[in-house]
């Protein structure tokens, strides 16, 4: 098991003291190899579990529970700690990239960053392993577009570049924050078949968030449902999609268009 959440509650302090808790006792299991879906309206708690996950709450936000990644405790480690987990041992992909990327640095170097920072390589060998990334995230020309400025480049471009900079260090999971909803439903599929395809030629493990049920039935094996920071249900994706056992699921399948439910790939 690489990743077991246990009751973990999240809880936000205002300026005036007062607390109140936005994840209410969220536990959830994620093997390796595996595709988790995690799928909610917004303000249903979902990124804050990932940021949990990632260590990046604010210092407003207190945590409590457990988030065992390969067995170690995230919440009981230090900054510095943490710092050599990020994106070496977890990846972050973000919901646009266009303000995850530096605008002012070209996308081969921002991929190359992170490996500078965490191995001992010599710019030829970075350069190599870029290109490598490139090619594994089907950037066309990669040669020639490494050297591109992100605004240079198309929005699901600029995803494939914030897909190949979390997967630099190689890392046992990867979690996808709403990747895809940015782009045109052609790109989204695109999107959508490489990470499916990356988790299964790498052997990594994926967190998908999303607020689309046909998003998250496209590649997750399993699916957890959230709102307001609780958990409604989850399951097998098959069974969570043909028999939902929570009213709040129908309810997510009833809102999608005809078209996009007899799309869904379970």
């Amino acid at each position: 098991m690489i990743l077991d959440i246990q009751d973990l509650r999240v809880s936000f302090q205002n300026e005036n003291g007062a607390c109140t808790e936005v994840v209410h006792g969220m536990s959830l299991q994620l093997g390796k190899g595996e595709t988790l879906g995690i799928v909610g309206e917004s303000g249903s708690g979902k990124s804050v579990l990932s940021l949990a996950t990632m260590g990046l709450l604010p210092k407003t936000a207190h945590a409590s529970g457990k988030i065992l990644f390969n067995g170690n405790n995230l919440l009981d480690m230090s900054e510095r700690q943490l710092c050599r987990i990020r994106g070496s041992k977890i990846g972050m992909i973000f919901q646009e990239p266009m303000t995850a990327l530096n605008p002012a640095m070209k996308v081969g170097a921002q991929i190359a960053e992170g490996l500078h920072l965490h191995r001992s390589i010599s710019r030829s060998e970075a350069n190599k392993e870029v290109l490598r990334l490139l090619d594994m995230v089907q950037i066309p020309n990669a040669a020639q577009k490494m050297f591109s400025y992100p605004h240079e480049m198309s929005g699901g471009q600029r995803q494939r570049v914030g897909i190949a900079i979390a997967l630099a260090l190689k890392p046992d999971l990867l979690i996808a924050d709403e990747p895809t909803t940015a782009l045109d439903v052609t790109v989204q599929a695109e999107i959508l078949d490489i990470l499916d395809d990356l988790v299964s030629e790498l052997d990594i493990s994926l967190i998908l968030i999303s607020h689309d049920l046909g998003v998250i039935g496209r590649i997750a094996d399993r699916t957890l449902v959230m709102y307001r920071g609780n958990e409604m249900e989850q399951g097998d994706t098959e069974r969570v999609l043909r028999q939902p056992a929570h009213d709040y699921t129908r309810k997510l399948l009833s809102a999608m268009p005809r078209r996009a439910r007899a799309s869904l790939s379970v």
